[in-house]
């Protein structure tokens, strides 16, 4: 019975008439040649699990980094109950561009933000925030920082046939093609496929992200 009620204790403050906090979260792109695809963002009440560095990613994850689908990460964040709100940029990030994304929440004073989003042209590299706590207060900000991940789903062979996106308009994932099996800092572009490391490389970090709490 104690389990039944904390479930549905969290369905109601998860309920859209819950919802009373609205949050604009702004992306900026630091690099000088990568793009990110739309990015994801949620807003929830607990610890979420988008990745652990170290470890192996999910599938979800890896669908992701690999391809930029942003969908299977957001359909298993919200099977965990805790999410409130997700949404996403729409379109493409390119180099020293910024785009907000508003996200609702309810009106508690440990709300999270996650979010991820792939850059192109790389094989699986994504950048992440991951439970950071969003402002209690309006118009009070929180700025951080993301590195760029590597999934290690995929082999970083920087070959255009097995990148998606306006560079290289290839495979969008790569399923069973191994890689170095587990989430780790990205390593860069090194030019040893198509990618020429002078436009692609970038030094961390690679994006800024200011969360701010809005008034209604």
């Amino acid at each position: 019975m104690k389990k039944i009620a904390v479930s549905l204790l969290a369905g109601t403050l998860l309920s859209t008439s819950a919802l009373a906090a609205k949050y604009q979260v702004t992306v900026t792109n630091l690099t000088r040649g990568q793009t990110f695809t739309p990015i994801m963002v949620a807003s929830h009440s607990g610890d979420v699990d988008l990745f652990e560095p170290g470890e192996t990613a999910s599938a979800e994850l890896a669908a992701l980094a690999e391809g930029g689908d942003i969908v299977p990460l957001s359909e298993a964040l919200k099977a965990t109950g805790q999410v409130a709100d997700i949404a996403d940029s729409g379109g493409l990030l390119g180099p020293g561009e910024s785009v907000a994304i508003m996200v609702d929440a309810p009106n508690l004073r440990h709300i999270k933000i996650s979010l991820a989003a792939m850059l192109i042209p790389t094989n699986d590299g994504f950048i992440a925030l991951e439970n950071v706590r969003a402002p209690k207060n309006h118009r009070d900000t929180a700025i951080h920082h993301s590195p760029v991940y590597d999934a290690g789903s995929e082999p970083n062979d920087e070959i255009c046939a097995n990148i998606p996106g306006p560079v290289c308009q290839g495979e969008p994932g790569s399923p069973g093609a191994g890689g170095e099996g587990v989430v780790h800092i990205h390593a860069g572009i090194h030019g040893i496929g198509d990618l020429d490391p002078a436009i692609y490389d970038w030094r961390n970090p690679a994006a800024r992200v200011t969360i701010e709490r809005m008034r209604h």
